[in-house]
């Protein structure tokens, strides 16, 4: 079988440092297992892309991620881009729209060697990716809001059959071979028809799976019970804004959103991508935090594991993240975590760990 072909979106800020520590640790893992079965393809995004191509997402790149399985999408600055580039869509949302990657799965777990505000945290959030009350991407072409005068501004949310069926699915699909539980969440008491016609068409779906516990709850109230009680939850499926806001909280008290991983998917494609930003104020000094990037990859390739029933590319994905969960339970931690190692320091060790793995 042909390598898997992975492309490499570096970003702008601390992205070239911890996408670059992402592919050494996954080439560490494959030559390890002795297994060739990944091809890496460099592609320009962001700032490298204006600088080359003048654009941040050039229509070259796009063409080629379309022949790709998936790809490492590095953190976006697009509020340093010059102002013709601020009235369009980010690289993130660019892409997100433009190959329909309907469904952003954030997982929130807690990490050994790590202390968060909350323990035994180990939930899933499918946050449906396309509509919803994010403006940038909710529409076909142009963007869902306007300035109807200077003091007057419109925003809209949408909501379809179509997108919300399918982000009910994948999380209902997702909680067979969890704990068996999805959370509905939604605001249907005040936006009756759009988040009413949410929660409605998932507990449709609901009825396809009867093994199944469903339950829901207002986005209000949910962020004081992952506060209070996150461990109660598995999946939790919802909109694109409330996804936005509760997979960054539930993130924060595992531990840190430093930590959290993210992947984009369609049925076809996959895209890895943390949860964090670019951190431009530490970009270049060597003191980024890699896990949330080298997670994020762990579950694009667990993804195409499941989907091409590829127990290779399951087995790198479990060597990586072993290592990783090794590592940081004997204190290996970058400064953010209160520890001392280097982005350079840190992948070393993983990468040292990965050799040790029997």
């Amino acid at each position: 079988m042909s390598p898997y072909k992975i492309g490499v979106l570096y970003g702008d800020g601390i992205g070239p440092e911890i996408v670059d520590s992402t592919v050494e640790i996954v080439n560490a893992a494959c030559r390890r297992l002795e297994l060739n079965v990944l091809e890496f393809q460099n592609l320009p995004i962001g700032w490298e892309a204006i600088d080359k191509l003048g654009h941040p997402v050039p229509s070259s790149t796009k063409e080629a991620l379309a022949e790709l399985d998936g790809w490492i999408m590095g953190p976006h600055d697009s509020a340093s881009y010059p102002d013709k580039f601020k009235e369009i869509r980010n690289p993130s949302g660019e892409l997100r729209h433009s190959f329909d990657l309907y469904a952003n799965i954030r997982p929130s777990k807690s990490i050994p060697g790590v202390k968060g505000l909350v323990e035994n945290a180990n939930l899933v959030i499918y946050r449906e990716n396309t509509e919803g009350f994010y403006p940038d991407r909710n529409m076909y072409s142009g963007v869902g809001e306007w300035k109807i005068t200077p003091d007057v501004a419109v925003s809209t949310g949408v909501f379809t059959r179509k997108a919300i069926t399918r982000i009910a699915k994948a999380a209902f699909e997702a909680a067979i071979s969890r704990r068996k539980k999805v959370t509905i969440v939604h605001k249907a008491n005040v936006i009756r028809l759009g988040t009413g016609m949410f929660k409605d068409i998932c507990l449709e779906v609901a009825k396809d799976y009867p093994d199944v516990q469903v339950d829901d709850y207002h986005i209000d109230a949910m962020t004081a019970h992952l506060v209070r009680n996150i461990h109660q939850f598995d999946v939790i499926v919802t909109e694109n804004m409330f996804g936005d806001i509760l997979s960054d909280l539930a993130g924060e008290l595992a531990g840190s959103l430093g930590l959290a991983p993210s992947i984009n998917t369609n049925s076809q494609q996959v895209m890895a991508q943390a949860a964090h930003g670019s951190a431009p104020d530490i970009a270049g000094q060597n003191k980024a935090n890699p896990v949330g990037i080298i997670l994020s990859t762990v579950m694009l390739l667990q993804w195409l594991g499941d989907k091409h029933k590829d127990d290779k590319l399951i087995e790198i994905a479990n060597l990586i993240e072993q290592s990783i969960y090794t590592v940081m339970g004997k204190g290996i931690k970058t400064v953010d975590l209160n520890g001392k190692e280097t982005t350079t320091s840190f992948t070393k060790a993983v990468m040292n760990k990965i050799q040790q793995q029997k």
